[in-house]
């Protein structure tokens, strides 16, 4: 190393000493003071030069299973807020992932969230509904609410998952439940329009207005085996006409093509859920989601400014930086 400019010889001695005193021997600032017969702070003076010289250079290793440097390279590429990269440990089996992603994603909440949070959660994802059972009740109050964001009614099985969904978070943040009692898809635009006249979803609605935090799922076109189950999937036909449209994805049932653009159509009109313009208001809008099947979908997702947080697994994380 070059003497550091600027500072004399005798003095970089001194830095050096001193700082090999603290860092390397473990030594305190009283000991070295005592022992090189020099005020405690001189001592501190002394160190805080030796950082700004360039002597003493703080260096952080990433504990294995930690991908620092890659959430940083998503986050800089995407312009998202932050991005969390769950450890798969070279696994690429989708059940797998989703536990790792889930893992990740409970611990993030668990982390993050503050009394004062409103917290919408969508109501058809795999994903989440593991993340919901990997958190651990907390303590105290971490969200004053919780708000289904999309319809839950279709067969019994599938009402609920998404009153799984959304009690299972707001036990877990001993937050308020409020729960969409509504399908997410209906068969009529007219069907959607008089229930939205009801006062209990209309009022749910409006509480969409005053979220914090979306936390929702990514789904690739094809719809997942859990929204298949629910009833709400939407038909053969419908699906291929979206296709035909150029989209690839969705959040919420609001489906996307490559880009991220919304793709209109008139199946927006028999939704049950939050709409892509409340939805893109809200601060903080969690992704949650992974896999090789869901990753063009994530990254058009991204694209779009559907999401700023993602949760993802560390091989879609390692594509979304090629392209």
């Amino acid at each position: 190393m070059s003497e550091p400019i600027g500072v004399a010889a005798e003095h970089v001695r001194l830095l050096t000493k001193v700082a090999r005193m603290y860092h390397e021997r473990g030594m305190r600032q009283p000991q070295i003071a005592a022992h090189l017969h020099i005020s405690q702070p001189r001592v501190s003076r002394l160190l805080k030069q030796a950082v700004s010289v360039g002597i003493v250079r703080t260096v952080v290793i990433s504990p294995r299973g930690v991908h620092a440097e890659l959430e940083e390279a998503v986050e800089q590429k995407y312009g998202l807020r932050e991005v969390v990269v769950a450890d798969s440990d070279g696994q690429t089996d989708e059940i797998a992932v989703t536990k790792a992603i889930a893992a990740a994603a409970a611990v993030y909440l668990e982390t993050t969230l503050a009394r004062d949070d409103r917290v919408g959660i969508s109501s058809w994802s795999a994903t989440l509904l593991a993340t919901v059972d990997a958190m651990h009740p907390a303590p105290s109050l971490t969200a004053s609410r919780v708000v289904q964001i999309l319809g839950g009614v279709g067969t019994s099985a599938a009402q609920s998952q998404a009153t799984r969904l959304t009690g299972g978070m707001a036990r877990h943040t001993r937050a308020e439940a409020v729960y969409l009692v509504a399908p997410g898809l209906v068969a009529t635009a007219s069907m959607r329009a008089a229930l939205l006249e009801e006062p209990s979803i209309a009022a749910v609605i409006a509480a969409w207005q005053d979220l914090t935090v979306a936390l929702v799922g990514v789904g690739s076109l094809e719809p997942s085996t859990l929204l298949r189950q629910s009833g709400n999937a939407i038909a053969a036909e419908e699906e291929q006409r979206l296709r035909e449209a150029g989209a690839i994805g969705d959040v919420c049932m609001r489906f996307f093509d490559e880009e991220g653009r919304h793709v209109a159509s008139a199946l927006d009109d028999r939704v049950l859920g939050i709409g892509s313009d409340t939805l893109r208001q809200v601060p903080r809008r969690v992704g949650v989601a992974g896999g090789e099947r869901k990753y063009r979908a994530i990254r058009a997702a991204l694209r779009g400014g559907w999401l700023n947080v993602l949760i993802t697994d560390q091989e879609t994380a390692t594509e979304l930086l090629k392209n």
